[in-house]
């Protein structure tokens, strides 16, 4: 895997590339065998498919806020909760049809690398 550049990290990102982090990272955290779909998970949860998605696309790990504005923008719902009750405090409820979608484009993007 390629590094960025200086630049390159400091770059601005467009909301379409946040998007297609966030639908990767929704089908990498069904991929390996959760249940996503419409349940109320702590954004803590997906964390860790958020991470895997920016190393799979090179790029740098969105920030809470900005993973919040991509789930929403792709049609989860999103909710604050008390910063006390999670260091991500965001809870995350995804749609089956966006989860089917997620995962989908998941194999896709995996199929297209092997």
């Amino acid at each position: 895997m390629r590094q960025p550049t200086l630049f390159e990290r400091t770059k601005g990102r467009d909301a379409k590339s946040a998007e297609e982090l966030a639908l990767y990272a929704l089908g990498d955290f069904q991929a390996r065998g959760k249940v996503l779909a419409g349940r109320n998970l702590p954004l803590d949860r997906l964390r860790g498919a958020l991470k895997r998605a920016s190393e799979a696309f090179g790029a740098e790990e969105l920030s809470d806020e900005e993973a919040v504005r991509a789930f929403q923008s792709l049609g989860a719902e999103v909710h604050r909760v008390p910063p006390f009750v999670a260091k991500h405090p965001f809870r995350v409820i995804v749609p089956e049809d966006l989860a089917t979608r997620a995962l989908e484009a998941f194999e896709m993007r995996n199929a297209q690398e092997e």
